[in-house]
């Protein structure tokens, strides 16, 4: 199946604008479902076309962009952020991030009730 003309591949459309830091992690969020775009989990060469709604898991948080400008390559943050119209929520502040639970130095590894509350402090 040819490229349509006109569209750039989702994975390397959020690379390029900086949502992700390597190609790499933009495909394997795309293979794992963690993107959306128009509501549906696309593959990574899902072709991605201007007025398109990409929903991103990323980092602990959403991320909702819409497209604006097509590019291919890399760009600079400020053509970057010209390129998608973001939607997402403000990240929480840094006071309210969930503290992880730390273990005690050699205090060896932890029993499953222990890993179990772990995840559940975690949000997992």
């Amino acid at each position: 199946m040819a490229p349509e003309e006109g569209a750039v591949r989702v994975d390397s459309w959020i690379w390029s604008v900086r949502l992700t830091k390597t190609r790499a992690l933009a495909a394997a969020a795309c293979r794992a479902g963690h993107v959306k775009v128009n509501g549906d989990r696309v593959k990574p060469a899902h072709p991605l076309h201007p007025g398109d709604e990409v929903r991103l898991q990323h980092d602990g948080r959403e991320r909702i962009v819409i497209v604006t400008r097509l590019v291919r390559k890399r760009i600079g943050a400020a053509v970057a952020a010209e390129c998608l119209i973001d939607k997402s929520p403000p990240p929480p502040p840094r006071e309210q991030a969930v503290v992880v639970g730390l273990r005690d130095r050699g205090a060896g590894r932890p029993t499953k009730r222990e890993r179990r509350d772990l995840q559940q402090l975690r949000g997992r």
